[in-house]
């Protein structure tokens, strides 16, 4: 049933339910949203060992690590709090969410791919201090300072996020209750509206702004700097060394960002299949927190010489209790 909520001689209509499309009249539907569950359990997999591997190395203790720490966490909650209820509402063909489920869920994609987004600007911050100021390193970036500025990103988050999410509050649905996308997400929500939503409008162009735009124009201004120091490198061995640092960081940047401003642009220029815009964004939304992991491995030397150190550990722990249950048998 429908509830009507007068607040300050203004009425709300709000609906019980929302009506999630997902893909319409596309064949073996089925196998996209099971493949987004594979996908969900390599990010899960993935994330929770590096953020394993982080908290048992004591060589990966390090402020830059706090970061890498925090983006594994945010890939890891922002897919749970995509995936498995929407897979599974698409599965079970129950595509029916209430309204206050619909805004929590809004709530949490939200803000943790925002966070995803500022935390790509602080490991930025590192990869600066660390070439441009490699002498002030240690003094600039410590543990206290990175904890602080990623507490503070986390503050920032969840003022915008719920200021998205109190203006969908204030907004009246007397019409169509079909959200034409694969979660309760923002614009096609507002859209519905029959009352005004122009500070929707307008808070949608600010988070894409602040959320996207200015973290990107500065981890953009940050790799001009870190450019004019490497040229100033006389040695060109140490040149390179010095930009394989940075090599993992901007593939994180460019899976995360490009695809996400390529759906954006896209949108605003042409025409774009309802089916078509929505795999865009899923796979824009869930292919980069399952890569993220695999590319840390892969190309960070620290990482890499953690994991054989912990594996070295685990066979000589294991090696040593053999002998112990050996005895203990006889």
């Amino acid at each position: 049933m429908t509830s009507v909520v007068p607040l300050e001689n203004a009425t709300f209509i709000r609906p019980p339910t929302f009506y999630i499309s997902g893909l319409n009249n596309m064949p073996h539907a089925k196998y996209y949203y099971m493949f987004l569950c594979f996908v969900y359990a390599v990010t899960l997999l993935g994330n929770s060992f590096i953020m394993g591997t982080i908290y048992l190395a004591r060589a990966l203790h390090t402020a830059k690590y706090i970061a890498v720490f925090n983006l594994a966490l945010s890939d890891v909650l922002g897919s749970s709090a995509i995936i498995p209820k929407y897979a599974e509402m698409f599965l079970r063909e129950n595509q029916y969410i209430s309204y206050k489920d619909c805004l929590t869920s809004m709530f949490f994609v939200f803000l943790f791919m925002t966070m995803q987004s500022y935390t790509l600007l602080a490991l930025c911050f590192d990869r600066v201090i660390a070439i441009c100021f490699p002498l002030r390193y240690h003094a600039i970036v410590t543990k206290t300072t990175m904890t602080l500025i990623i507490g503070v990103m986390w503050l920032i988050s969840a003022f915008l996020v719920t200021v998205r999410v109190a203006l969908i509050a204030r907004l009246s649905f007397c019409k169509s209750t079909t959200v034409y996308s694969y979660f309760c997400d923002h614009g096609p929500i507002f859209r519905l509206a029959c009352n005004d939503n122009s500070p929707n409008y307008m808070m949608a162009y600010v988070n894409v702004a602040i959320v996207l735009c200015l973290p990107l124009m500065l981890i953009a201004v940050s790799y001009v700097c870190i450019g004019v120091a490497l040229c100033k490198i006389s040695h060109g061995a140490e040149r390179i060394k010095a930009m394989k640092t940075c090599t993992s960081h901007i593939i994180l940047v460019a899976m995360f960002y490009l695809p996400i401003i390529s759906v954006y642009i896209s949108a605003l220029t042409t025409y774009i299949d309802p089916n078509t815009r929505i795999i865009n964004s899923a796979l824009t939304q869930t292919i980069p927190p399952m890569l993220n992991p695999i590319i840390y491995t892969l190309k960070t030397e620290e990482v890499l010489q953690s994991i054989k150190v912990l594996c070295k550990r685990v066979k000589v722990n294991f090696a040593m209790e053999e002998p112990v249950k050996g005895i203990l048998k006889n």
